[in-house]
């Protein structure tokens, strides 16, 4: 199983449009958008190439393919605009062929603890996996007080706090990171 894995757009188009096409290359079985799709939020500076309008046409014929979990800048009105669902707090991908799971999640109801990430996870089995936005910075460990839990975050697409817009690659069992 591969999965591309985008978290915190935040309505920057040209961004976004760099995802989907680094899609093309990566041929992943699906996208996981980890929240904070299409707002700013209040706490952001607007992108420069703010424009959700776009986004939505970018990511709508992709709807079938997307797994996505709602931000905290995410709304109600964004899943009337959106094709595909994204008001769940959590998702839970099973990579059958490993025998792990991906629990999927923004960052703000549930996560780590990493950064501004909230420390609240339920039970998981050993081997799984916590795949999280939300803090805009990039983390790939074992988590700290949960033995064989690792923890993923792919930074951010549109406002990176490293300066470097990224997603993430799960394949094969392993996670990295991609710059647009």
């Amino acid at each position: 199983m591969k999965l591309v894995i985008a978290s915190d757009i935040h309505g920057a188009a040209s961004w976004c449009r760099r995802l989907v096409e680094a899609l093309d290359a990566e041929q992943p079985d699906h996208l996981v958008l980890l929240g904070d799709i299409l707002y700013h939020g209040p706490r952001n500076d607007l992108p420069a190439d703010y424009a959700p309008k776009e986004v939505i046409a970018l990511l709508n014929p992709l709807a079938s393919s997307i797994v996505a979990v709602r931000g905290n800048c995410d709304a109600e009105v964004d899943q009337m605009v959106l094709d595909f669902p994204c008001m769940a707090d959590f998702h839970v991908v099973e990579d059958e062929a490993r025998g792990r799971s991906l629990f999927c999640t923004h960052g703000h109801v549930y996560g780590p603890g990493f950064h501004n990430s909230v420390d609240r996870l339920p039970v998981l089995p050993e081997g799984a996996a916590v795949v999280y936005g939300h803090t805009h910075i990039k983390v790939s460990e074992e988590h700290p007080a949960r033995e064989g839990v690792w923890c993923f975050n792919p930074g951010s697409v549109g406002i990176p706090k490293d300066g470097s817009h990224s997603f993430g690659v799960y394949d094969d069992g392993e996670f990295s990171w991609r710059k647009l």
